[in-house]
C-alpha cells in the first residue's frame, strides 16, 4: 500500500531497491561475463531534445551497486538538453556498470519523459491566448504505481 507520509528520499530509496531487486534479483548472470575488477567507462547521450530529470535516482542505482563509481554530469537537473548531447560520463567496475545501467537508465528515461511532457504542457498553457485567467498545470494522478512521488518530483 502507498504510504502517503513517505518522503521523497524514502520513496527514492524504495524505488531504487525495488528496481534492483526486480532487474537483477540475487545475481546478474550477464554481468559475470565481464572480467572481475575491470574498470570501464561509458557515456550517456540523449537522442532527442528533452528535459533532464532523475539524476538522484540514476546516481542512487550506481551508489547502491558500486560506491566507487564516478558520474560526471554535463547538465543540471531540469535543464533542457539538445538532441545528441552528452548527459553524463561514467567510470565504474565493469560488472557493476552492466548491472546498474538498465535500472538507472529506466529511471532517467521515465522521469525525463515526464518532465519533458510537463514542460510542453506548461509552455502551451503559458503562451495560450485563450488563457486570460492565468491557468497553470498543478498536478496529475496519471502516475505509475510506486513511482508517484518520483513522477511528481
Amino acid at each position: 500500500m502507498f504510504d502517503h507520509n513517505e518522503t521523497l528520499e524514502e520513496a527514492r530509496a524504495r524505488n531504487i531497491r525495488d528496481a534492483l531487486m526486480e532487474d537483477i534479483g540475487v545475481a546478474d548472470w550477464t554481468a559475470r561475463l565481464v572480467p572481475a575488477g575491470r574498470r570501464v567507462k561509458a557515456q550517456v547521450r540523449v537522442r532527442e531534445q528533452a528535459v533532464l530529470c532523475g539524476r538522484d535516482w540514476f546516481d542512487g542505482v550506481f551508489a547502491a551497486l558500486d560506491p566507487t563509481a564516478r558520474i560526471d554530469w554535463h547538465c543540471d537537473e531540469g535543464a533542457l538538453m539538445e538532441a545528441d548531447s552528452v548527459v553524463c560520463d561514467i567510470e565504474a567496475d565493469g560488472r557493476l556498470l552492466l548491472s546498474a545501467e538498465r535500472p538507472a537508465l529506466n529511471f532517467l528515461q521515465l522521469l525525463s519523459a515526464t518532465a519533458t511532457a510537463t514542460r510542453a504542457h506548461v509552455d502551451a498553457i503559458r503562451g495560450a491566448a485563450a488563457n486570460p485567467r492565468g491557468c497553470a498545470v498543478l498536478d496529475t494522478r496519471k502516475t505509475l504505481p510506486g513511482l508517484r512521488l518520483a513522477q511528481k518530483y
